[in-house]
């Protein structure tokens, strides 16, 4: 539906193309021509509540290697929300926010493989939000902006527009497209979906316990917005087309050899391809690493000899020797390893058998140990074939949460899950240079599907930090650090509410009637096949999922399958999982802090912290403990400790406690009235006295001095108590 049409002018004259349409029930408008004069091709995104989002395509020329060098930047600005970032002495933004960083690459994952394989021409997307209603994260529609803007630069080998929603569902399964923070606060469901017009190429979501059947009916829905986005991108370019002159941009494409591929099957057997099968991931890399040699031998041998007949090529004008052989390394191993996944595409999808010589439905052996070490407050080993994860639950108080303040947000975070991945476990060597995407990417996903079993913090206050780290890698990493992290957690005391597990499936997919789901793959099979979909789940439903393809889409006939091939999976991992551990451990590690929370009145507050905070100070320096008192009047105490623990416990519930008639003390004296009596602290700010005649001896004293002095500890209990005079009576007992 169009809402508005209105032409103004740039700088040079040109003119403003706008449009503005209504997706989902709500109004969303499409610009160009007015910012990013210089850019291959610009995209603004606005809505009705003032956010604003720039994408830029550029394109540069080939640049060498053997990868799509597609970079993709989303980039947040805080004078969009009106926030200047930073302390004292630095007021620019820094490095990308986690946010950002996720964001960046949920652009890339959907757009790439709408190129041509063996697409070698720069192209660099950057998207800005530049305004932001504070409510919304608009980011999601980067993806959208990302189509939109490659469009606009005519690249015509880029397939079909892509877009990508953001939809929730609440506890009655209503759907609500582009929710607002408070929305997802309160989700049942919070799905992303990225994809063309006919198919679903991406798809990442966080849920508390979906069944299989409403997954699917939130993909059909978010399906059919992300619909209506791609409609509305191919209507906007004719209309941008009516203004401008379309610009034709031509990428540089290398094709595969064709000749070579076929050449090289030729030279090899039945047996060396069978030979394949039933290896480890390094003994399979050895094997193709000698038929690479054997294969390059025979071609530079048949080159010397004049008998490689190759059509493409006028061979008697070219001196044959070994310098000017016609085929690069890098040609000769993609043109072998073509072969080698079209073989085994084919065993798969004739035979059912992979690689390893499981069946399609078959998880590799699982095995998992907990606790694995000495020290730290959970831990577990969870190893998945080879593949292996080693994760580690530390706990802390109130002082180690997380402080989120990026632009959308200033919040805390209570429990986070980081992922680290060596080079020694995909035996690799190279140098570390801090968290990559990759990192942050796996470790979000498996924090997104332990959140929802995890105690509540009336429950469980402790802050919960996990760290999986892959120390050997065939495949299935980030699912091994949800199944490793389910039992680290548990390791650790931590009362969760299920067991989770994960599981990566892939698919070998020729045509909607030929194809095959195969569950839990592997290094090779995620290389060979055409989609990695991971899944983490409970008995109960799925908690997590993400989801990339390297083809044009799936169906939602397709998904329907794979998910129903990931229960029987995960049943399989959960069940070996609870040979380890069925249940979260009764007692806290030794080496954890001990942590409990009273709950302080309004009233007692100013006590508890004390003049300039001293009384709070004295607490942490008297018994080596931590205090947190919030706002709300909870007050936290962490401990090394359980004595230290109890200690400071005891004495703030002292101060917060009214005296009354027949409560005993342990206070110390602290002044002595000769004649009179002795003032005994029995709490911070609390004194009372014992009378002359209160410190239960047999015979009257003349002097206190007699029977004590100042600094004894003496039990006491309270036997008169005047409220107008503020006068606590004791006497000695014991």
């Amino acid at each position: 539906m169009i809402l508005s049409h209105s032409k103004d002018r740039d700088v040079l004259g040109r003119p403003v193309v706008t449009k503005t349409y209504t997706i989902g029930g709500k109004n969303i408008t499409f610009e160009s021509g007015r910012l990013g004069l210089f850019a291959s091709g610009a995209a603004v995104i606005t809505d009705e509540d003032g956010n604003f989002l720039l994408t830029t395509t550029g394109i540069w020329g080939e640049k060498d290697g053997d990868f799509f060098p597609l970079t993709v930047e989303f980039q947040e600005k805080y004078y969009a929300a009106g926030k200047i970032w930073g302390n004292r002495f630095m007021k620019r933004e820094g490095r990308p926010s986690e946010n950002a960083i996720l964001t960046s690459r949920m652009i890339d994952r959907p757009i790439r493989p709408m190129f041509p394989k063996g697409t070698r021409t720069e192209i660099q997307i950057i998207s800005t939000i530049m305004s932001s209603s504070g409510v919304w994260d608009f980011g999601f529609y980067g993806i959208t902006g990302a189509s939109l803007s490659l469009l606009l630069a005519g690249i015509r080998e880029f397939e079909w527009p892509v877009s990508w929603v953001r939809i929730v569902a609440d506890v009655a399964w209503n759907f609500i497209f582009d929710p607002n923070f408070e929305a997802l606060q309160n989700a049942h469901l919070d799905l992303t979906v990225a994809g063309t017009a006919d198919a679903i190429t991406m798809v990442e979501s966080q849920g508390k316990e979906v069944s299989n059947d409403l997954m699917v009916r939130a993909f059909a829905y978010a399906h059919s917005i992300v619909k209506e986005l791609c409609d509305a991108q191919k209507d906007f370019v004719s209309l941008f087309q009516r203004s401008y002159e379309f610009p034709l941009a031509s990428l540089v494409i290398h094709e595969n050899e064709s000749w070579l591929i076929g050449k090289i099957g030729t030279l090899l057997t039945e047996a060396e391809m069978q030979g394949l099968y039933w290896l480890g991931k390094i003994e399979f890399h050895d094997v193709v690493a000698s038929l690479y040699e054997r294969v390059k031998t025979h071609l530079m041998t048949e080159w010397m000899d004049g008998t490689l007949d190759d059509p493409t090529w006028t061979w008697e004008s070219i001196s044959r020797t070994e310098s000017n052989f016609p085929y690069s390394d890098g040609a000769i191993s993609e043109s072998l390893k073509e072969n080698i996944k079209h073989h085994m595409r084919e065993t798969v999808l004739s035979t059912k058998t992979r690689l390893d010589g499981r069946r399609t439905d078959e998880v590799r052996p699982v095995r998992a140990t907990a606790p694995i070490l000495a020290r730290t407050h959970g831990s577990a080993l969870f190893e998945r074939g080879v593949t292996q994860v080693l994760s580690v639950t530390t706990l802390g108080g109130p002082s180690d949460i997380q402080i989120i303040d990026d632009m959308y947000e200033e919040d805390t975070k209570r429990y986070i899950h980081h992922y680290n991945f060596t080079p020694f476990s995909v035996w690799e060597v190279k140098p570390i240079r801090g968290v990559g995407r990759r990192e942050v990417w796996h470790g979000r996903l498996a924090e997104k599907a332990l959140e929802p079993v995890l105690p509540d913090e009336t429950e469980f206050p402790y802050m919960i930090r996990v760290v999986s780290e892959t120390t050997t890698c065939n495949g299935s990493s980030s699912m091994a650090s949800v199944c490793g992290s389910t039992l680290s957690l548990m390791d650790a005391w931590v009362p969760i509410r299920k067991m989770v597990a994960g599981v990566a499936l892939g698919m070998i997919y020729e045509s909607p009637d030929r194809y095959e789901v195969i569950a839990d793959i592997q290094a090779q099979e995620d290389f060979l096949g055409d989609m990695d979909f991971k899944v983490a789940r409970t008995r109960d439903g799925i908690t997590a999922l993400q989801m990339d393809c390297k083809i044009a889409g799936l169906s939602i006939e397709v998904i329907e399958r794979v998910f129903a091939t990931s229960v029987s999976a995960t049943e399989y991992i959960l069940s070996e999982m609870e040979k380890c551990l069925s249940e979260p451990r009764k007692e806290l590690s030794p080496y954890a802090p001990f942590l409990l929370a009273v709950q302080v009145p309004e009233e007692k507050m100013r006590e508890v912290i004390g003049k300039w905070g001293e009384t709070i100070q004295g607490i942490e320096k008297n018994f080596s403990v931590e205090v947190d008192l919030a706002d709300d009047g909870k007050c936290t105490v962490t401990a090394k400790t359980q004595e230290a623990w109890q200690k400071a416990i005891e004495f703030i519930k002292n101060i917060i406690k009214d005296v009354e008639i027949g409560d005993i003390y342990e206070g110390k004296i602290i002044k002595i009235l000769d004649t009179v009596g002795a003032i005994v602290e029995i709490g911070k700010g609390k004194e009372g006295m014992i009378h002359i005649s209160k410190f239960g001896l047999s015979q009257r004293i003349a002097n206190v001095n007699e029977v004590a002095k100042v600094g004894d500890t003496v039990k006491v209990k309270v036997y008169s108590i005047d409220k107008e005079k503020g006068r606590i009576g004791l006497e000695k007992i014991g």
